[in-house]
């Protein structure tokens, strides 16, 4: 399998480029059953990320275009009247699909937003009544604009929460812009990439990956990062058990990336600062902490 998805990382590499660590990142957030945000400027390459990984994992693909006028029914679906069947007809709407993409989530109303609440938690949706579940599996990648930015609106709290990791992709450096610049459109390079397994081992890859060993001194590590968040003072709330067990499972999942059979401290701390920073503010002035910062803040917590 590490052979395999080494392939899958460098496939994903032709069309967004210079940027392995997020790759690798929003692999682990899959195979770890999360959800992944990623917040930056237009025209980074966001969209071209979430198409990339969900054609060369095989899987189906959607795509909303959040707008402020944007309803919950546009997501979901709704039930129309049939004339012919004297009914109503319950019509999907786009998340009925295997990888979402939210882009621009924060350009819709904070109603609309709400409408994904139950789909990431429960991977089900509740239209007029009635509960369906979505495919399996069941992937949400979200596109935020900087919250400076005119027209948006901020994820409360519960909806950041249901993410399990947030990155940003940043400005590719210059010998991978200058190759993005030769190859042309990455629209006509993402119709190259060929899917390099199926839809449906990428569940039973879920599996094997959250199942991955962690010893009981790597969860007390795990503990400890999180007891340090809500003891220290220097955050305004600390992080959930909901958090805490997000961690754990997706440095599992970044050790069955790497190819090991159990996780050391050194896969919680690659994972550590993207899993944890869009969930964590200052006590002062409950502004959000720089990945720097952050990183040195919780790196004084000792491995045991």
């Amino acid at each position: 399998m590490r052979r395999e998805l080494i392939k899958i990382i460098e496939e994903i590499e032709k069309v967004v480029l210079g940027k392995r660590k997020q790759i690798v990142l929003a692999l682990a957030c899959l195979f770890a059953k999360g959800h992944l945000l990623i917040e930056d400027i237009p025209g980074i390459g966001k969209t071209t990320l979430a198409q990339g990984l969900a054609r060369t994992l095989g899987l189906e693909f959607r795509r909303i275009q959040f707008t402020s006028d944007l309803l919950p029914g546009d997501v979901l679906g709704a039930a129309v009247f049939n004339r012919t069947s004297n009914a109503f007809d319950f019509h999907k709407g786009p998340i009925f699909t295997q990888v979402l993409l939210a882009d621009e989530i924060n350009r819709a109303t904070p109603k609309t937003q709400s409408a994904l609440l139950e789909a990431m938690e429960e991977r089900q949706v509740t239209v007029e009544g009635k509960t369906r579940p979505l495919p399996h599996p069941f992937f949400v990648m979200a596109t935020q604009n900087p919250i400076e930015q005119s027209g948006v609106y901020p994820l409360p709290d519960s909806q950041l929460d249901r993410f399990l990791i947030r990155i940003d992709l940043g400005y590719p450096a210059r010998d991978s812009e200058m190759a993005l610049l030769e190859g042309g459109d990455a629209k006509v390079r993402l119709k190259d990439l060929r899917p390099m397994v199926s839809g449906e081992k990428i569940g039973v890859v879920q599996e094997i990956a959250i199942k991955t060993h962690a010893s009981k001194q790597l969860m007390d590590y795990v503990l400890d990062l999180v007891g340090f968040t809500r003891d220290s003072g220097q955050f305004h709330t600390g992080l959930s058990p909901r958090a805490g067990l997000g961690l754990l499972n997706c440095a599992r999942s970044w050790a069955f990336i790497h190819g090991r059979a159990h996780v050391l401290p050194e896969d919680v701390q690659a994972v550590m600062v993207p899993v944890v920073r869009h969930r964590l503010r200052s006590k002062t002035d409950q502004r959000e902490f720089s990945s720097s910062a952050l990183k040195k803040l919780l790196l004084r917590v000792p491995i045991p």
